[in-house]
């Protein structure tokens, strides 16, 4: 036996905490002298605004957290406007009912709440993402007698450009979701993360989903669009998938381009995975892109391998939406 085979590891010691201020004085310490990337978060639990980093937390016995039992949506901040904030929330409200998760506020609400947060952030450029739990109560399956759902918010603070150099993608084998689970915004987002990581274990940026019968569906987190040879902007039809506010948005804008000549038509359709490899442009679309060019598809060049002028054309007019675009698309933030 080797020396260091008889050396008994010294026991681990488990700290014990045994005030909420000694446990205060820990969290603290991981965020001390360091930036913070999450300058604010809204809790129904807490039942208001939080500044401090090290007091963002929600319960262990919160259903979300121990049986994936949440929905989750985000907005856009840029340039000290919410960017279709509303459009975000009416497909959040439509993936709790699907999840039978009644919400704590009315709409009207979570919307205040989700400016004041912004206002109290002080984030000119980022990201609002925000939950509705089952709620904390208890450990069980069921969420039967909780005392009530829960709401909760953060910004992520963190600068925008747009995205002008191609990437690689590659088909999942990671099994998608099934059409219930994959049009609601759940937080049961597994398959997409191994989705994800498949694609960066082979050296691609993402992935795309192939759904049984040959069609493409989406990417691990955003839409996917192509330009054809005939030069059509296609999207996958959403029946089985997210309903991506960025690519319907994407779809009425579109149109400007037609009337330009510089498409041919714009359409939603179901779209083999042959018929995919074979477009002249292909795109991821979302909203913290907003759109993606994607050059190579399982190691085969889109086109002629080369990011696409449409694809730029359609990403100068998301961005300037964005940037510009009318007030049903953005909303003012008034910092405190």
């Amino acid at each position: 036996m080797a020396a260091s085979d008889s050396v008994i590891a010294p026991e681990f010691k488990v700290e014990v905490f045994s005030s909420s201020s000694e446990l205060v004085s820990k969290l603290q310490e991981k965020w001390s002298g360091k930036p913070k990337p999450y300058p604010a978060m809204y809790s129904s639990v807490f039942g208001g605004i939080i500044l401090d980093p090290a007091m963002m937390v929600i319960p262990i016995d919160d259903h979300m957290v121990h049986r994936g039992h949440g929905v989750f949506d985000t907005a856009i901040i840029y340039n000290g406007y919410l960017y279709e904030l509303d459009v975000h929330l009416a497909r959040f409200l439509r993936s709790a009912s699907k999840a039978k998760i009644v919400s704590p506020f009315p709409e009207a609400t979570l919307r205040s709440i989700l400016i004041q947060l912004a206002a109290s952030s002080g984030c000119r450029d980022g990201t609002l993402r925000y939950w509705l739990s089952a709620g904390p109560g208890n450990f069980s399956l069921s969420p039967t007698g909780l005392p009530s759902s829960a709401f909760y918010a953060v910004v992520i603070d963190g600068g925008f450009a747009q995205c002008r150099e191609g990437v690689k993608v590659i088909t999942s084998t990671i099994p998608m979701k099934s059409p219930l689970f994959a049009t609601m915004k759940n937080v049961n987002y597994l398959p997409n993360v191994l989705a994800k990581m498949e694609a960066e274990e082979a050296g691609a940026n993402a992935s795309v989903w192939v759904d049984e019968g040959g069609c493409i569906a989406e990417g691990p987190n955003m839409n996917v669009a192509f330009i054809t040879r005939d030069g059509e902007l296609v999207l996958p039809t959403f029946d089985k998938i997210l309903s991506g506010c960025t690519a319907l948005r994407l779809l009425q804008l579109a149109p400007q381009l037609v009337e330009q000549g510089r498409l041919r038509g714009v359409r939603v359709a179901a779209v083999s995975a042959d018929e995919g490899k074979k477009a002249a442009e292909m795109m991821y679309v979302g909203s913290s892109l907003p759109i993606l060019p994607i050059i190579t598809w399982d190691g085969n060049p889109i086109g002629d391998g080369n990011v696409g002028e449409l694809t730029m054309a359609l990403s100068d007019l998301l961005w300037e939406d964005m940037v510009d675009g009318p007030e049903t698309q953005r909303i003012p933030v008034s910092y405190v």
